[in-house]
């Protein structure tokens, strides 16, 4: 019940010191998105993926600096809960016209739940429900940008629109050639409208802020004609001569969702209203939900209390039960799902069998290094959770024994729910090996050739999957290929890649044993054969597409650029979308037309 006077002389101060926290912290997080339009200009590709990986931790930073203030000047820990509750009314006043009020809110329930009791995570207490609303919020600022910009052009006024699109960034670098790139966007654009008429309403509407991610700056916006919205998103890219350039034209909702997949790193993007960049970028992907988008636009903290609230709901209105997940058991994790929920849930045993050489620590510093690296597509993204409270009925049998089998450390009775104190989300999906259990030999065909790619993928990011096996890799609706089991993963530069040596007798010849001597870190490509390509469908499909992932001079050489400082490109979309490659391939197909016929 909440007091009817607010009477409190400390609960003011104490919302106030919360709330400047939060302010610090935002201050923080938007400055490392603006710098990340400087690092794009110089080409500082270390720099902007070494930004992208430290903003992660300011969050927690921030939160701890928060606890102690509150701790050394107020004594937190002693308050009454009389007071917490004059605490976030205060706290409600202060957010009334604040441009972040729903992160603020998930910043102070991270706070208070480092004092609080968790019988007092309810919403006397904590922001379990949203208070503030985030309709028509508007930055009040008058040198303040808007969230988007809206041009009104004809048919004919396309290319100077998207001219002007463009150069509204005011990027400090010179295009190689804006007219000729920006043609080819509009001719994209008008293919994608077809014959539709423009209606009165046409416009093109653009977020205001460049996305930032590795290598490349975004932009972000649609078409709006009458009662249909076209999405689009223009990489900007550095070219081989330094000069910049659009590289292709991603154009509907699907393209839009491979570029914001979960299996990528988070963009940086400058906002001054965070809830009004989410809206507009869910007008362009209604199949993503706010959860997923604020943690895309960086904000995962939040995506991730937005989740917590999705989860409460789903479980509000469905009655199937937690189940141990399909798939092949783990040695590390116990991995259980509900049918009707699209995740898995994670948790790490308590004691891992031979011939795992591990601890609790070292599998939550693997999670932590993906969260923090980029995922360049070939990650799953991770939600990390404490003490998440389950309602024990739900659980079937089986599951519920296997957890306090396996995990009992981990596991807190609290009467009618289940209490897990650790534990990793993560999106589900088809593991690869029951995916090529059930496809017909065409599919199999093009998802180990997707597995090729995914590993492929990840060496360039200087990631070195460790434990190679289908189970250990999912397939997404895309068709994607998605690594997800993080226990065994290692820095590529950290690792020994090998040739077998050639046996000196005929003895070490014929031995089922490794008779030669084995380095922590070491790897043999050539002995992955064995373990992968006993199928003749998978083997043939792998040999030829993939054949130099059992060379070890492949991974040397990968190794070898990333050590010399070399970023490599991973492109969010097919390579062969490229304009540059359209260009070629035009060019190629030109000269073959003009060439004479033979005699």
């Amino acid at each position: 019940m909440f007091p009817h006077q607010l009477d409190d002389p400390q609960a003011f101060a104490i919302a106030r010191a919360i709330v400047e926290g939060f302010d610090r912290h935002y201050q923080l997080f938007s400055a490392a998105a603006r710098g990340a339009k400087a690092r794009f200009e110089k080409a500082d590709w270390q720099g902007q993926l070494d930004a992208q990986r430290d903003r992660i931790a300011f969050y927690d930073l921030r939160v701890d600096e928060a606890v102690e203030r509150l701790h050394a000047q107020f004594k937190a820990s002693e308050l009454p809960r009389e007071t917490w509750q004059q605490v976030k009314l205060h706290a409600i006043g202060l957010l009334t016209d604040h441009h972040q009020p729903e992160l603020a809110e998930t910043f102070f329930n991270s706070v208070t739940t480092k004092i609080l009791h968790r019988r007092d995570f309810r919403n006397d207490f904590i922001f379990v429900r949203p208070a503030t609303s985030t309709e028509y919020i508007e930055n009040d600022d008058p040198a303040a940008t808007a969230t988007y910009r809206a041009y009104y052009p004809t048919r004919d006024t396309l290319h100077e629109t998207f001219l002007r699109v463009v150069t509204n960034f005011q990027l400090d670098l010179e295009f190689q050639d804006l007219s000729r790139d920006v043609a080819a966007v509009v001719r994209a654009l008008l293919r994608a409208l077809g014959d539709a008429r423009l209606r009165a309403n046409f416009q093109v509407q653009v977020l205001s802020s460049l996305f930032y991610r590795n290598k490349g700056a975004y932009v972000v916006g649609k078409i709006v004609n009458g009662f249909r919205e076209l999405p689009f998103a223009l990489p900007i890219l550095h070219g081989d001569d330094g000069l910049l350039l659009i590289d292709t034209a991603l154009i509907g909702e699907e393209d839009l969702l491979l570029l914001f997949s979960f299996a990528r790193a988070y963009f940086m993007v400058d906002m001054g209203v965070p809830s009004a960049t989410v809206e507009f970028l869910r007008t362009l992907m209604p199949r993503k939900t706010r959860s997923e988008l604020y943690s895309q636009v960086g904000l995962q903290k939040h995506g991730k209390a937005l989740f917590y609230r999705d989860l409460l709901t789903h479980l509000r209105h469905s009655s199937d039960k937690f189940r141990i997940a399909p798939g092949i058991k783990g040695m590390v994790m116990l991995v259980f799902d509900l049918p009707s929920f699209p995740v898995v849930f994670k948790v790490i045993k308590d004691v891992f069998p031979a011939p795992k050489e591990t601890t609790r620590e070292q599998v939550m510093a693997k999670y932590l290094l993906v969260k923090q690296h980029d995922r360049v597509g070939r990650m799953a993204d991770t939600l990390e959770f404490s003490n998440v409270a389950l309602p024990r009925h739900r659980f079937d049998d089986e599951l519920l024994a296997e957890l306090n089998r396996f995990c009992p450390s981990v596991l807190e009775d609290d009467g009618d729910m289940l209490v897990i104190r650790h534990a990793y989300i993560e999106r589900r999906m088809v593991p690869l090996n029951i995916y090529l259990q059930d496809a017909v030999p065409a599919q199999v065909a093009q998802a180990v050739v997707e597995y090729g790619n995914a590993i492929k993928d990840l060496a360039a990011a200087n990631i070195f999957p460790g434990d190679m096996l289908w189970k250990n890799f999912g397939v997404t609706r895309h068709g994607k290929v998605v690594f997800y089991d993080y226990d065994e993963i290692e820095y590529l530069t950290d690792c020994n890649f090998r040739r077998v040596p050639e046996p000196r007798n005929e003895e070490e010849e014929m031995s089922g044993e490794v008779w030669y001597a084995v380095r922590p870190r070491d790897v043999f490509p050539e002995t992955f054969a064995p373990f992968l390509l006993g199928n003749p469908v998978v083997r043939q499909a792998f040999m030829a597409e993939h054949a130099d992932l059992l060379d070890a001079g492949y991974w040397q050489r990968q190794k070898e650029r990333i050590l010399a400082g070399y970023v490599h490109d991973v492109f969010p979309y097919d390579p062969a979308r490229r304009f540059g490659a359209l260009r070629a391939a035009r060019a190629n197909s030109e000269a073959t037309a003009t060439q004479p016929s033979p005699a």
